[in-house]
């Protein structure tokens, strides 16, 4: 599972969902600090028992979310590692955290990229998410909509700057610079609920892929995404 903001209580139900036993799961990947996704790591690791893994920047900077795990595992953002017989490649990103990185996933045949709460793209990020089969990518905000809004002009500085969290003009510029020669599935996430809307995320992605916008998936804050799978 990668990051957990929620409640043990509105996990469960999530899971259950998606039917997913919590027992099935194999352990916690933690991207960054911020509170939207560590606040219930901890609950959810001790219940399940669970193993987290997390840069030494992030554990450090989630001490007081995060105490009391009963397994940490520290790794570099710059090394993959394995869980199973699933490799993970972690890139790190820009952002306003400790030591923030994000993921591709890999079976060794197919490969899914995620991409959420970057400010700014990077050769590096790019060289990482080239050639995914799957791709989860962060379309935040409208740009118009953040800085014509009533949001306070300290939080449209951070949410819009270089250490902030991609719009959709930015996200369309990132994808089209990837090999998407292989993706089957495109997932725009990560969408403001008062500065975004599904129609101007899919607009930008499927203009940047020149495909019909239909075939830009959304993942909803309440209802996220049904499963999809990678042949």
């Amino acid at each position: 599972m990668l990051d957990c903001g929620f409640t043990l209580k509105e996990l469960t139900r999530r899971l259950c969902r998606a039917n997913v036993e919590g027992t099935a799961l194999s352990g916690i990947i933690v991207t960054h600090e911020h509170g939207d996704h560590v606040r219930g790591v901890a609950a959810a690791a001790r219940q399940f028992k669970l193993p987290v893994w997390m840069t030494h920047g992030t554990l450090k900077a989630a001490e007081a979310q995060c105490g009391n795990l009963p397994d940490v595992r520290v790794f570099s953002a710059h090394e993959p590692f394995a869980i199973g017989a699933l490799e993970v490649r972690p890139f790190p990103v820009p952002h306003d955290a400790r030591e923030p990185s994000q993921f591709t996933f890999s079976d060794g045949d197919r490969r899914l990229g995620v991409l959420t709460d970057t400010g700014a793209s990077t050769r590096h990020i790019e060289d990482s998410l080239s050639g995914c089969h799957g791709l989860l990518l962060e379309c935040n905000h409208d740009r118009d909509m953040l800085f014509g809004g009533e949001y306070p002009a300290s939080l449209k500085e951070r949410v819009g700057g270089p250490l902030g969290h991609l719009d959709n003009d930015a996200s369309a510029q990132l994808l089209a610079r990837l090999d998407n020669s292989r993706l089957q599935h495109l997932v725009a996430a990560h969408l403001s609920e008062k500065n975004n809307t599904p129609y101007l995320a899919r607009a930008a992605l499927s203009g940047a892929l020149g495909c019909d916008d239909s075939w830009v998936q959304i993942a909803d804050q309440e209802q996220g995404l049904a499963w999809r799978e990678l042949r």
